[in-house]
């Protein structure tokens, strides 16, 4: 057998060598940029193991803080809503009597604290929680349609609170609240009373029935120390801390006395 090639056949085994060596070269270069290439198909990113996903926070509306599982809920959340929630107008309610489905439809309590329902018409329920307004429904059509019924009131949505809290207090304004609020929660978030306050004279106003404005007067000091019960607040009510004279004319004279002594003709 013949072992010595003719020199066209070195040639072209040279060729051949050439061509391998210089495919095998590019391979490091197209396996490392080949990972920097996103596939179509490649799945999102996953949080790191063992941290819990994030929620996002909604947007657009106005959030609590969730306490038990420390997520951010919007304040028109069921997950903000308690047992002792009062109703009020333009909150949607889902009514259902237990065995009759064609008496389960959503309600939404009007202006008058009013909803309408199949067979005894308006029933006012402002002001009342999920659990009264059952008793009181229920009692309703005990009387001429329904034997022992078993009526369901859930609140589906409720309207954010709002109370107005002005005079001697450190953050006057428009307050959003939810839930059941007392008279010194609501001064809390005021951020409390201010030094020249009259804490003795609180005065809350509310709207009555029908277009009457009802007045109450409270005496911080008693609510304190136990001799009066901390007052429940209502949505729309108003609160004024009145400012005590002498107090307020201390001020002043302190005050005046100040500006009078770094500018000695201030008054002139």
């Amino acid at each position: 057998m013949n072992l010595f090639l003719t020199r066209p056949a070195w040639g072209g085994a040279l060729l051949a060598l050439a061509w391998c060596a210089a495919s095998a070269a590019t391979l490091p270069a197209q396996a490392q940029t080949a990972p920097l290439q996103a596939s179509p198909m490649q799945a999102p990113l996953q949080s790191p193991v063992g941290s819990a996903p994030v929620s996002p926070r909604p947007v657009g509306q106005a959030t609590a803080v969730d306490p038990a599982t420390g997520e951010p809920v919007a304040l028109n959340s069921l997950a903000t809503v308690g047992s002792d929630y009062r109703m009020s107008s333009n909150d949607l309610l889902e009514f259902d009597v237990f065995g009759v489905p064609d008496m389960k439809r959503d309600v939404r309590v009007n202006a008058s604290g009013l909803i309408s329902l199949p067979l005894i018409g308006p029933v006012p329920v402002a002001g009342l929680t999920a659990q009264d307004a059952e008793k009181l429904i229920a009692a309703k059509y005990e009387e001429k349609y329904l034997q022992n019924p078993q009526v369901s009131l859930f609140i589906k949505e409720f309207t954010t609170q709002r109370i107005t809290i002005e005079g001697a207090v450190a953050k006057p304004g428009i307050y959003p609240v939810t839930g059941q609020l007392t008279l010194l929660r609501a001064l809390a978030l005021s951020g409390g009373y201010a030094p020249y306050a009259n804490i003795n004279q609180i005065v809350v106003f509310r709207n009555g029935a029908g277009s009457a404005r009802e007045q109450f007067v409270y005496d911080l000091d008693k609510v304190r120390s136990g001799e009066e019960a901390d007052p429940a607040i209502s949505s729309d009510d108003v609160i004024v801390v009145q400012r005590s004279a002498s107090r307020a004319a201390l001020r002043d004279s302190l005050f005046r006395d100040i500006v009078d002594t770094i500018n000695p003709f201030s008054n002139r």
